[in-house]
């Protein structure tokens, strides 16, 4: 208290006075009375309401005062909190950048978990760049190998019709026997040119759905039986166990594939004779439809893998069958833009891909 008179009255000789005439004139009562002599006296008293006034006043700017003080305090102790957990983070982040298979050792409790979310991120972008290398070597290999598998029904071709040129008298059935062997080889080769089409195809564009109301039924059945000829050389068939009528809303055009992408790929791994079977139901809202074949049973852990790009179930070397690996690949992909689902199981010796659709698309 005593320095805070000795503050206000050092201030007052600094002003002149003037604080003590501020006080004097608002603070300060005069009473004036006469005595019997007729002599004027005066007496002077301090206004106590006006003195209380003002202590409260003064109070109340001096607690706004503490108050903003301490809020400027608490903000300048959060930004400069946060500038640390910033900086913190990046060095979590240069660090991890550098050694992504491993944490480091000493983590303030405060950035455990923003570490632990640095190093999901970390660990799942390292997950996601080796997939694409594999995918990328697969494609590579694949590239490699088709274009070494181009040169051998070439070859046979050249040399059959250039026979049929050089010795024009050859026997009917020889000549009959040689074109037969160009043709096939020609037709090997346009399998070969188109998988190439497929692969560069695949990576240049994206698929847009141009949906409308269609009978998928009637999609199936037309499906089955240009599926025919595909399926003489082994003597399979298709058995289509499918509503009369069954409406649904898609790309009648993308969805077509995949379904001649599944029943290739099961007359591509069918044993001889043997049924596949084409079922369809409705499910409330939704169309499930199975493609189910008879043949080697694909083992569990190659099953997470049967929808990746260029992927192939046979591991030869020889694209005889399997393709370039991208008809399941872009199966998932169309059934995922209609909001669906697709899976596959196998066991026994018998292979079931199942393709769950939405009726409506959203």
């Amino acid at each position: 208290m005593t320095g805070c008179f000795f503050l206000i009255y050092i201030l007052d000789i600094w002003f002149n006075g003037a604080i003590a005439d501020f006080f004097y004139s608002n603070f300060v009562g005069v009473n004036y009375y006469r005595t019997e002599t007729g002599a004027t006296y005066t007496t002077e008293y301090i206004i106590l309401s006006r003195v209380y006034w003002a202590m409260l006043i003064v109070l109340l700017i001096l607690v706004c005062g503490l108050v903003v003080t301490l809020c400027l305090v608490s903000y300048r102790q959060r930004k400069k909190q946060q500038t640390q957990t910033i900086l913190e983070a990046g060095r979590l982040i240069r660090y991890l950048a550098q050694h992504p298979a491993t944490v480091p050792q000493e983590i303030p409790a405060e950035y455990a978990e923003i570490s632990a979310q640095i190093f999901s991120l970390t660990a799942s972008m390292e997950r996601q760049k080796r997939l694409l290398q594999e995918e990328s070597q697969r494609k590579n290999d694949l590239i490699t190998y088709l274009a070494h598998d181009l040169k051998t029904p070439l070859t046979s071709i050249i040399g059959y019709l250039s026979l049929l040129e050089e010795v024009p008298s050859l026997p009917q059935e020889q000549k009959e026997k040689y074109t037969k062997i160009a043709l096939e080889k020609s037709l090997r080769l346009e399998r070969l040119i188109n998988e190439f089409f497929d692969i560069t195809r695949y990576n240049l564009h994206e698929m847009v759905l141009e949906t409308q109301t269609f009978d998928l039924s009637y999609l199936l059945r037309q499906l089955a039986e240009e599926f025919y000829p595909l399926l003489q050389p082994k003597q399979n068939t298709i058995q289509l166990q499918i509503p009369e009528t069954m409406p649904i809303q898609g790309d009648p055009d993308k969805l077509a594939r995949v379904f001649q992408n599944l029943l290739k790929n099961a007359a591509s791994y069918s044993y001889p004779n043997s049924p596949i079977r084409l079922t369809a139901g409705e499910e409330q809202d939704k169309i499930l439809l199975t493609v189910e074949n008879q043949g080697k049973t694909i083992p569990a852990y190659r099953l997470n893998s049967i929808f990746e790009k260029f992927f192939r179930l046979d591991e030869s070397r020889s694209t005889d069958s399997g393709g370039a690996g991208l008809g399941l690949a872009i199966a998932r992909e169309i059934v995922t833009l209609h909001s669906g689902s697709i899976w596959v199981k196998s066991e026994n010796e018998h292979t079931v891909f199942s393709v769950m659709l939405p009726k409506q698309q959203k």
